[in-house]
């Protein structure tokens, strides 16, 4: 057990700090912390670990006090490693992105993209370029622009980078429930390293598997257009 300044020593926050996330019920039952008197008190040393989770959520995710005590709840290891999973995702997804990235320069000289089309797709956020240029999915989206340019999608009749807001506002609840379901199927049952090379073998699966859905559902849906108009 740790006296309240050792507490606040080892885990590096304030003690008022400590005390305020205690009276916001975010280190658990009272029932944890021994009271010798009125104004001594020791606490589990496993509050170290809680209160610097607390903070990392505060200052890295920017998470209110409400947010977090639902997300620790009763099992505060769990969160601990669903954010281990989280963070060691976006450090390799952040590293491929960094080591790949294309010119702009480059991206007008092999794709028949206007510089005005990329410039709005970039206003929109679906591109999003740093001053070293677009990542893999950037060229990515910027081909299929490209070669559906070229096979007769033409603003003259009425296709519009807008329409790719379309796509994304269709797959960001989709997306938001994957991640949510990965992250409480993987954190804590495999290792950290394993659950990233899982979700990582998954991504071009998962794009073949969108792309199959899509198919079938256009085709049924013209199948049932046909049959209103029959």
């Amino acid at each position: 057990m740790l006296k309240m300044s050792e507490l606040a020593e080892r885990s590096g926050v304030s003690a008022a700090t400590i005390k305020h996330y205690l009276r916001e019920g975010l280190l658990g039952s009272e029932a944890e912390v021994l009271r010798t008197s009125r104004n001594m008190a020791y606490y589990p040393v496993d509050f170290v670990d809680r209160v610097q989770l607390i903070k990392r959520l505060q200052e890295e995710r920017f998470m209110p006090l409400r947010v977090i005590r639902e997300v620790i709840g009763s099992d505060p290891d769990r969160a601990a490693r669903l954010i281990e999973l989280e963070d060691r995702i976006l450090e390799r997804a952040i590293e491929a992105r960094e080591t790949g990235r294309v010119t702009r320069s480059k991206v007008q000289e092999t794709y028949a993209v206007p510089k005005n089309v990329l410039d709005r797709l970039e206003s929109l956020g679906v591109l999003t370029p740093t001053q070293r240029g677009y990542d893999a999915d950037d060229v990515a989206i910027i081909e299929a622009i490209s070669r559906f340019r070229a096979g007769g999608y033409e603003e003259a009749i009425g296709f519009t980078v807008y329409d790719t807001l379309r796509y994304r506002e269709a797959l960001e609840p989709l997306v938001a429930e994957e991640v949510r379901v990965l992250l409480d199927r993987l954190a804590g049952k495999v290792d950290v390293e394993r659950a990233v090379e899982i979700i990582s073998s998954g991504a071009e699966p998962l794009r073949e598997l969108i792309g199959a859905v899509h198919s079938k559902l256009l085709l049924a849906e013209l199948r049932r257009q046909r049959g209103h108009g029959d």
